[in-house]
């Protein structure tokens, strides 16, 4: 399929394009114009637009359809569905956009994107035969309040198997009137300009551009900002309890904080670090019973399909007492962010930020460079020394320390991303991620196991599980045993390739400019 955009909407450019047409072919409508209501939907991180797939729910004539379409614009799949958002892309009706979408949108809610009503008309075009060569869909769209605006039309020629000359000819004609051009812009990416926006405005990373020379105060002020914009944009998103994603980015944003401020916060003036650092912790602890439950409850099915001895029915009231709980967790959270104390932080934290940004004169300090490979070498400097020193014998408190080191490299690592030459940026994060997913895997069993034991007497002490419940649960921590146990002989292995060779390479490369 090839589109065309009028330059700007008008009736009589139109007219003229039909008629250009006519000249050519004989221009029959296949049935009436029909109103048109379309919803773009994607994650709020634009899983689906990221991956270069378009979906639309389309409602004409009283019936919806989902329509999924590829990069070229071409149609992948369609099914009937709902339209009803958000929705979780695993709770759509059986059918062929929910395969093809499930494993993109993953545990991230469908929500609309943009909206867009429309008038469609249809038409064949004849040849000299009157059979069907070409069609042609006039698509004249309107974006609702409150952008209120009415684009230009839009139309699109698709060919038919064995006439494909008939719908180049057809594209020669439109290419050749005047006001009439390939559309550079698909209709999604049109409303969204309409509506002043733009497909892919949210990621949950670093996403700033800074310069090397670039005072350290004003880079940091820069990051801290982003991240504060990170926190607030998802706060709806938790209280609504759309899907779990938005209380993950929140408490993330909210980390990437509490490490900036302890890692490069000297550079920023005064006394500004030490006055916010109690308070993001005191959000950091708020959020962290709901996100704990989350995780057990995420992780749930595969979980229960781990189990020999048990059956996975017997977790069901496991399941639902962790549901509960959720339940209770969730009000004291969203209490929380509703809190003058959450108005003030935020509030405080943006104007005390904006202050250091709008603040006339050169900061003094290290440039942005300087700042960059500076706390990079230091961070990575702990990370080796600490992970040389850990042994067989070395105890658990020993890997849980490491890993809140290797977080706080990586950390400082994202927050200069954009100094980074992008290809040792990326291999140098690759060593780290893999040992971070060891540390990581050794952690978190360790945490989760603790935790199912604790809710287990929890449980026992309430009477609100049956015996095969709490033997299931029991089956649970054992693998979780396990899995610490393998990622605990598998450490040696991946911290030897972080700090082999090659590693020290790239971590040398990125912290050049580093003082000795």
């Amino acid at each position: 399929m090839c589109e065309y955009v009028l330059e700007k909407p008008d009736q009589q450019l139109l007219n003229q394009v039909l008629g250009e047409l006519m000249a050519t072919f004989a221009v029959a409508e296949d049935g009436r114009p029909a109103r048109v209501r379309r919803t773009w939907l994607d994650t709020f991180d634009w899983r689906l637009y990221r991956a270069g797939l378009t979906l639309q729910h389309v409602s004409a004539r009283g019936a919806g359809e989902l329509r999924l379409t590829g990069a070229d614009r071409q149609r992948l799949a369609a099914q009937p569905g709902p339209g009803r958002w958000p929705c979780l892309a695993d709770a759509l009706p059986a059918g062929p956009v929910r395969d093809a979408i499930a494993r993109v949108a993953g545990i991230r809610a469908l929500l609309p994107a943009g909206t867009a009503a429309s008038q469609v008309r249809e038409l064949r075009l004849l040849n000299s035969d009157e059979k069907t060569v070409a069609r042609l869909v006039v698509d004249e769209m309107s974006v609702p309040a409150p952008a209120g605006v009415v684009l230009p039309a839009r139309l699109a020629v698709t060919e038919i198997r064995g006439y494909q000359a008939a719908a180049r000819r057809a594209r020669r004609v439109l290419e050749g009137i005047a006001g009439v051009s390939p559309s550079r812009l698909t209709a999604l990416d049109a409303v969204l300009h309409a509506a002043g926006r733009r497909a892919a405005d949210y990621s949950g990373k670093v996403d700033v551009a800074l310069r090397p020379a670039m005072a350290g105060c004003d880079a940091v002020t820069t990051i801290l900002l982003q991240q504060l914009d990170t926190v607030e944009v998802n706060v709806d998103g938790v209280l609504r309890d759309i899907d779990t994603e938005f209380l993950h980015d929140l408490r993330v944003a909210v980390r990437r904080t509490r490490s900036a401020l302890k890692l490069v916060g000297d550079v920023l003036p005064g006394e500004v670090a030490p006055r916010f650092v109690p308070e993001f912790k005191w959000l950091g602890d708020l959020t962290t019973p709901v996100r704990d439950l989350d995780v057990h409850l995420l992780s749930f099915p595969l979980m229960s399909a781990g189990l020999v001895a048990a059956s996975p029915g017997d977790l069901e009231p496991f399941r639902a007492f962790l549901a509960r709980r959720r339940i209770g967790e969730r009000r004291k959270l969203n209490r929380g962010l509703r809190s003058a104390r959450f108005a003030s932080v935020t509030g405080d934290w943006r104007k005390a930020l904006l202050g250091m940004r709008d603040a006339p004169g050169v900061a003094p300090g290290p440039r942005a460079a300087e700042l960059s490979a500076g706390r990079t070498k230091r961070a990575y400097g702990r990370v080796l020394r600490l992970g040389s020193s850990i042994t067989g014998a070395s105890p658990a408190e020993s890997l849980h320390t490491l890993r809140k080191r290797c977080k706080e490299l990586r950390y400082v690592l994202e927050f200069f991303t954009s100094l980074h030459d992008p290809e040792t940026y990326r291999a140098a994060i690759g060593d780290l991620k893999r040992l971070q997913d060891c540390l990581g895997e050794f952690q978190d069993s360790q945490v989760q196991r603790g935790e199912i034991q604790a809710l287990a007497a929890v449980m026992l002490a309430r009477h609100a599980a049956p015996a095969d419940t709490l033997l299931a649960m029991g089956e649970l921590a054992a693998q979780l045993g396990v899995r610490q146990r393998r990622a605990r002989a598998e450490f040696a292995e991946r911290f030897a390739e972080f700090a082999g060779t090659r590693g020290r390479r790239r971590m040398a490369a990125l912290t050049a400019g580093a003082a000795s």
